[in-house]
Order: C-alpha cells, then structure tokens, then sequence
C-alpha cells in the first residue's frame, strides 16, 4: 500500500486534499489510458476557460471567484477573446483537442462569450466539429433556460454541478438551488446533449450517513447520463463552512465514514456499468471526458482566464522547454494586464522531465489516495 499524490486540470484552487483508504481489495482504480511519460513538443493542446464569476460564494468554496460589482460581460469577453489569441500564438499549437469553460460559474456567461471565444480559437488553430466543448453548468431555472443557447454557441458536452439531491443539504451547502431543479436541469441537457452529460455530486456532507447516501446513488444512478464525477466536502481554512465546524454548529463524517462512502459509490457505480478513469470520475458507454484525459496524459493546455493554469511550451517566442503558467488571479488587474499587454500571465516555471511526468497541475494537489495495488499513472 502506498499514497500517491495526484493532480488534475486548471481549476484555479482545488476543492481540497481528498483521502481514501482501501482494506477489502477495492482500492484499484481502472486506467482508461497509459500515461505520456515524455515530455515531447506537440503542436495539439487543450484549452480551458475561466469565468471567475458567481451571484454568491458557496459555504465551502475557495475556488478563485468572485461576486461581480458591476456587469462587465463585454469587457470580459473581449479579454478572454485576446489572451486566447495571444497565447494561441504563443504556444504556435496548431489543432485545439478541447475547451472546457470552468468557473466560476460559466453559465453566468452569455453564450455570446462562448460562441466568441470559440470562434477566436478557430480563426487560430484546428478546432474540428466533434472536438469536445464542455460548460459547466449550475441547475438553476436561469441555468437551465440557457442550456439550448449554449448548445447553439458550440457546446456539446455540459457537467451540472448537482451537488446533492437533498434540499436540507444544500442549503446546508450554500447552493442556490432546489434538488428538482437540479433534475429538470439533468433532464434537459440529456435532451440536447445525449450521452454527453456529466453530474458532479458531493459527499462527506454534513450529517450525511453512509445509508442516506447509499440511497441518493440511486437516485442519482435513475436519473444520471453516462459520466459522473464524485468529490469528498473538504472543509477548507478561511470559509463560512470552516468556521462553522469550528464553532460546533455542524459536523462533517468521520474518515472512515466518508471512505465507506467512496467504496461504497465506486462499487455501486461499477455494477451499473461505469468504468472508473480517474480518482473522482466515472463514466459508462465510452463516455469518457477527452478534456480530462488529456491532462491525465500529461498532454499540452493552454489556461484562459484570471488565474487559470496552463502547461505548454511557448514556441512563438524562440521557447522549447515547455512551462508550467498561471494568470493574474483577480479579474480587475487582469482585466487590465490583457488590455496593455495581450495576456495576464502572472507566473511563469520551466518543467523538466520529473515535473511533466508526475504533474499536470501547478502546485496545487488535489487528490491524495491510499488504495491497495494501484500502479502509479
């Protein structure tokens, strides 16, 4: 037995280190793919969007978002328009495998935006028509009644962000949305996008037990796609969640309750056919998220947004060693950094050989997982 310390795509702050222990031969985590252990220059990559936007901050977020004082949509728009250009230029990628647009909460974004930012990836590099296009999408009824405006703009792929299919749990949680909403908003991205739909759920919640989760999976197994992401609540320094347990108002599981709950979700999702591909993802009917395999394959991305992280090598400007990149994080400087200068890139560090190998994300684990007889990726 071991721990492994894995990394996974440009969100800007990770949700929290998430451990798991196995002791009942359960621990081995299917690879749906070999890793790329070379660090070869290729002239593909992926893209991900960062709208740092949201009307309000979760109790257990600290991602990189903000609450907007003013609507700036247009200038938003325009600046995500340019740093694509830019660093599209910069890395001289020629073909764009997939975009992911991740907040935030990009469903916020006009689909305008997405048609816009799309269409400066085309005019730079190869984005064919089937080329994976994921928004993620918060299941409110304004969420909801966007879905098909988005699916016009050239999304072909939505991850709703259900987090719980009990109401008590998230308000609890700070979401600003009902368990049938969620559903209705489910039910409509399958009709626009079927078999492409990804549900994120969350445990580990507050008084949550190991039997009412058993039964939420299935429900959420009656009225899923083919992908689903799972992640433990992390209580996180600095939140409203955080202070909350800290005074006693609530309490989150035990350790060894919510690893029960990650064996029991991993076996359950196994027997309706779900294939798991990474540590928190699942998917069924080959519906595998190319965006996420590419990072788990150490492959090039290029991050789009105020702190938004990126990995490749910047060959418009004579580079051959490819660099790990992370934008300015506040979307005001930003803003204003793409304005004079094109891009908002904040830090910039070469990676040697050991980096690309062991990491896909800038210095930010995410995932810590003790599992028995699981080969390293």
């Amino acid at each position: 037995m071991f721990t492994r310390t894995l990394r996974a795509g440009p969100r800007v702050v990770s949700p929290g280190l998430r451990r798991f222990s196995g002791t009942s031969g359960e621990g081995h985590v299917e690879d749906a793919f070999e890793p790329t252990a070379s660090p070869r220059l290729s002239n593909r990559a992926s893209l991900y969007v960062h709208w740092p936007y949201c009307l309000r901050r979760c109790t257990y977020c600290n991602f990189n978002k903000y609450i907007p004082g003013e609507k700036n949509d247009l200038t938003m728009t325009a600046c995500l328009q340019r740093e694509t250009d830019t660093l599209l230029q910069l890395s001289q990628v020629s073909c764009i495998t997939s975009v992911f647009f991740g907040g935030g909460t990009p469903s916020l974004a006009p689909p305008s935006t997405v048609a816009a930012v799309l269409q400066t990836v085309s005019s730079r590099a190869h984005l064919s028509d089937d080329a994976e296009v994921t928004l993620e999408v918060n299941p409110t009824p304004a969420g909801k009644s966007r879905l098909e405006d988005y699916r016009r703009a050239g999304v072909n792929r939505f991850s709703i962000g259900v987090q719980s299919l009990q109401d008590e749990d998230l308000k609890t949680l700070g979401r600003d949305h009902s368990s049938s909403e969620a559903l209705q908003t489910v039910e409509e991205a399958k009709r626009l996008c079927p078999g492409r739909v990804s549900l994120d759920v969350m445990f580990g919640r507050p008084a949550q037990s190991i039997a009412s989760w058993e039964s939420e999976l299935r429900e959420l197994l009656r009225v899923c796609d083919d992908h689903v992401s799972l992640y433990q609540l992390t209580v996180e320094r600095g939140t409203q969640l955080f202070k909350q347990v800290l005074r006693g108002e609530v309490a989150v599981p035990a350790e060894d309750v919510t690893a029960e709950m990650y064996r029991c979700a991993r076996r359950t999702l196994r027997q309706h056919g779900f294939l798991q591909y990474e540590v928190s993802n699942f998917a069924r009917n080959k519906a595998v998220s190319h965006h996420n395999t590419s990072y788990w394959k150490g492959r090039q991305y290029i991050g789009v947004g105020p702190g938004a992280h990126g990995r490749f090598a910047p060959l418009g400007e004579g580079g051959v060693v490819r660099e790990a990149r992370t934008q300015t994080l506040e979307p005001d400087v930003w803003i204003r950094e793409v304005q004079q200068r094109g891009h908002g890139t904040r830090r910039r560090i070469q990676l040697g050989r050991l980096e690309l190998v062991t990491t896909t994300m800038a210095d930010v684990p995410v995932r810590v997982l003790v599992l028995p007889d699981t080969q390293f990726l």
